[in-house]
């Protein structure tokens, strides 16, 4: 009888634990992941933890941009979709994170588009120096043509989801050598460049050496006398303080719009429910609008700074010589027809 009663009170008890460990409902509970583990959802409760990255530093409008898009969608999803952000390349640089968007690695990317060429060969067209007559035309063309909608239509094939057009600004030229007023002001001078073929060829055609880098080595190859010159828009020669890397002048040469893009891995879409798959695209088309705005203000006081910082800032300059020393570049691109419907839509 003993043994009895006591086998009754240790199954009681046995079941007792059972019932205290399967008996958590009353607690939410949530998948805190990457992109990895993102698809694994659970219930309602699961939460969402995506990564963005870019190139560029904490206070560029890219951070800003994505800061207030990872703000709206944490409220809009009520805290089930967190997006942290990683600039100054620090989960890869512009051509590393766009193809961690193929792979699925990387959730969200701004990017300038001279990198994401590599990816989508049609994108190419938005590189040709002196494109676009001014940044009003430009968004015309890319927001309120089917020319926008086809070019982010080249990217669909490649698992990446567009989201929104933004800018990097007009890109410049500085250098440590000698004021560039002139196409023949470059000659010789070894400068840095995106990892795209176009602006190599219009730098050789106008005489400089051009030298294809990512931006993280850029650095360091001006402040060791590498490369004398890089072109960038003047926030990024102010951000990076390129007045202390060897850069005297600045020439306002505006040769390139620096078209960038707000973009999603098509892995992370897919993996995301329905529900909160809609706000983060929506938020990401916002994007876009926003960041341009923060380009236009803070364009100026970056020039500003440079003056104070000692950089000679070269204003005055007849771009028309340089159009024609690139004419060639321009006449070979092998897509004539949408580089005149782009022309034509101005």
């Amino acid at each position: 009888m003993k043994k009895k009663n006591l086998f009754l009170v240790v199954m009681i008890l046995i079941i007792g634990l059972l019932a205290t460990a399967c008996g958590g409902g009353d607690q939410q509970s949530s998948n805190e992941s990457g992109t990895d583990d993102a698809g694994q959802a659970g219930g309602d409760d699961t939460v969402y933890t995506l990564q963005a990255g870019h190139s560029l530093p904490e206070d560029h409008p890219y951070t800003l941009a994505f800061q207030q898009m990872a703000d709206n969608v944490k409220e809009r999803t009520e805290g089930r979709v967190l997006i942290e952000i990683f600039p100054n390349s620090q989960i890869g640089a512009e051509r590393e994170l766009t193809e961690g968007l193929t792979f699925g690695t990387v959730d969200l990317v701004v990017s300038s588009t001279a990198p994401v060429t590599n990816f989508a060969p049609e994108l190419g067209v938005l590189d040709l120096p002196f494109l676009f007559n001014d940044r009003e035309s430009a968004v015309k063309v890319l927001e309120e043509t089917e020319i926008g909608e086809e070019l982010f239509a080249s990217l669909e094939s490649q698992g990446i989801i567009p989201l929104s057009w933004g800018e990097n600004g007009f890109r410049h030229i500085t250098n440590g050598i000698r004021p560039v007023e002139k196409p023949e002001d470059l000659n010789g001078l070894k400068i840095r460049t995106q990892e795209n073929e176009i602006h190599l060829a219009a730098f050789q055609a106008l005489g400089a050496q051009p030298t294809p880098m990512a931006w993280t080595e850029a650095l360091t190859a001006l402040q060791q006398g590498v490369v004398d010159a890089q072109e960038n828009p003047a926030i990024v020669a102010d951000q990076f303080n390129l007045f202390e890397a060897n850069q005297k002048y600045m020439t306002l040469t505006g040769h390139v719009y620096s078209v960038a893009i707000f973009m999603m891995s098509q892995d992370t879409y897919d993996k995301l429910p329905e529900d909160l798959r809609e706000i983060v695209v929506d938020e990401g088309r916002k994007a876009g609008s926003y960041e341009r705005e923060l380009i236009v203000e803070m364009e100026q006081e970056s020039l500003a700074k440079l003056r104070e910082q000692g950089m000679e800032i070269i204003e005055d300059v007849d771009v028309q010589p340089f159009r024609e020393g690139i004419a060639d570049v321009l006449a070979g691109f092998e897509n004539q027809d949408l580089l005149q419907r782009i022309l034509e839509a101005q």
